[in-house]
């Protein structure tokens, strides 16, 4: 992977280097951070635990370059992200292999993460000389009481330094949509990539590095969340956090005061089954939405709210899919491989043993070795239990029948979570109703909760997150309005 050819210098042994100031570095802690292969459940890299001195030596570099590179003109900034864009897709094979090896993605899912973020870092360059290139001029006489004295020119202006910290599951994609937005808006930015997924992240960053981006305008840090973590979020340089995960986030926002904030926290994501569905339709994007990526997904269907009349078809056709879903490790493109981690599985498997103890109907038998668990569908699921309400993140979905969709509408509002939600009808007046009434960022109607194309606004209500993401949306977070008031000595109309 790293050790040979383009990405040699990543690396020092056995354990991958942070990036700094336009330079691959070895800590000066000299300590390293493991990284467990899923399937494995052995070590498979390593990467350096990062001092906060280094930390602090990294923000202060960041803020430095922030004050050239805003000045860089708009399109040099674009042109830089298009060949960072071009070598990233030139790569895919070993930046794949990485996601294979640290959180069993698929290898054919793993390369096309890498390539969509490559055509993402590209479509975000394009999008931000539109929007950027442009400002707004406003005249005073248009607010009652006002001659035309006054002409406002208005344009958007950087934030800072922007530290971004993306997931386990998509590790490069969720990356680049925090990279791309802050770069061409004339940020730099800081990356603490998860630890599960640092060296795909890495091998991303230095996909940046060759494509000439000047010293200090994206650095890349790695360590244990417990020695670094805090200080990084709380770090008074940090002008603005992107930031995807779980709880951790709402400690995040707890803390920090003064500095906006770009958070996707998970979802409990309900899926409505009316009685009118396409019920074909509606198994095969239950089970694709439900257990692609065995279920690790922010945006999977992770409760399905079936109207009682149509239940037991339902159920049948999701049973038959289910059964075709091969298991097996991620190497051989397995529909289902090993979860990320083994406190993962046995957070799954909680949630599994709950629902057996209360009563839940197993439609398959439970089958768990090590870190791969077998895809699962639980019928009959009530409310007392705890896979009804928390999120697995695995491949187990609850099935809860309801006796109309109120109680549908009901039990999506009452999660703590709103990410995004789907209703299958072929009424498009009860679809329009029911997105109105669901709590939640996005519904979608006819088809399985997803994040993208990444230029789709992507945002989560209650505790599912703060702001919203996709290109546009996070390209105008990362910037501030800078307004400058021209004064005139008497009123000025045109052609008058």
């Amino acid at each position: 992977m790293g050790e040979n050819g383009v990405f040699a210098d990543i690396i020092a042994g056995n354990t991958f280097k942070y990036y700094s100031e336009s330079e691959w570095r070895v800590s000066s802690s000299g300590k390293s951070v493991p990284i467990i292969n899923p399937t494995t459940r052995k070590t498979q890299f390593e990467v350096q635990a990062c001092t906060q001195e280094e930390v602090n030596k990294v923000m202060e570099s960041a803020k430095i370059a922030q004050k050239s590179w805003a000045k860089t003109p708009l399109w040099k900034r674009a042109e830089l992200l298009h060949k960072a864009a071009a070598i990233l897709k030139d790569h895919k094979k070993p930046i794949a292999e990485c996601l294979v090896k640290e959180i069993a993605k698929p290898a054919k899912d793993a390369a096309t993460e890498v390539v969509r973020s490559g055509d993402l870092v590209s479509y975000c360059a394009e999008e931000g000389v539109r929007i950027l290139g442009e400002g707004k001029f406003l005249m005073s006489d248009s607010f009652p009481g006002n001659e035309r004295t006054k002409y406002c020119l208005t344009s958007k202006i950087p934030l800072g330094v922007v530290l971004a910290i993306p997931p386990f599951n998509y590790p490069v994609n969720l990356a680049v949509s925090k990279i791309a937005p802050a770069l061409i808006a004339g940020n730099s930015l800081v990356l603490k990539p998860p630890t599960q997924g640092a060296v795909s992240a890495l091998h991303m960053v230095h996909c940046f590095h060759l494509a000439g981006f000047p010293k200090g305008v994206i650095s890349c840090v790695t360590g244990k969340g417990s020695e670094i973590g805090d200080f990084l979020t709380m770090h008074p340089i940090v002008n603005c956090i992107s930031f995807t995960g779980g709880d951790t986030g709402i400690a995040i926002a707890k803390r920090v005061s003064m500095i906006p904030l770009q958070m996707e926290l998970g979802g409990k994501d309900a899926c409505i089954i009316l009685e009118d569905a396409d019920l074909d339709l509606a198994a095969s994007n239950i089970v694709k939405g439900g257990f692609s990526y065995s279920g690790q997904r922010c945006t999977a269907v992770k409760v399905v709210l079936v109207m009682e009349s149509v239940a037991d078809i339902l159920v049948k056709k999701v049973n038959e899919k289910v059964g075709k879903l091969t298991v097996g490790p991620p190497e051989n493109d397995c529909d289902i491989t090993p979860v990320v981690t083994e406190s993962s599985a046995n957070f799954i498997e909680g949630l599994v043993m709950d629902a057996k103890k209360k009563g839940a109907t197993f439609c398959q038998e439970y089958k768990r070795e090590g870190n791969l668990i077998w895809p699962l569908l639980l019928d009959n699921v009530k409310q007392d239990m705890r896979i009804a309400w928390e999120e697995p993140f695995g491949p187990v979905l609850p099935i809860i029948r309801i006796s109309n969709v109120e109680e549908g509408i009901h039990h999506c509002n009452a999660s703590n979570f709103g990410l995004q939600g789907c209703v299958f009808t072929k009424d498009i007046n009860k679809a329009m109703l029911i997105s109105d009434a669901m709590e939640t960022g996005t519904v979608q109607i006819n088809s399985a909760p997803a994040r993208g194309p990444d230029h789709f606004p992507f945002q989560g209500l209650k505790d599912s997150g703060i702001g919203s993401q996709g290109v546009t949306n996070s390209i105008n977070m990362m910037t501030k309005i800078k307004s400058t008031v021209i004064n005139l000595p008497t009123p000025s109309y045109t052609m008058g």
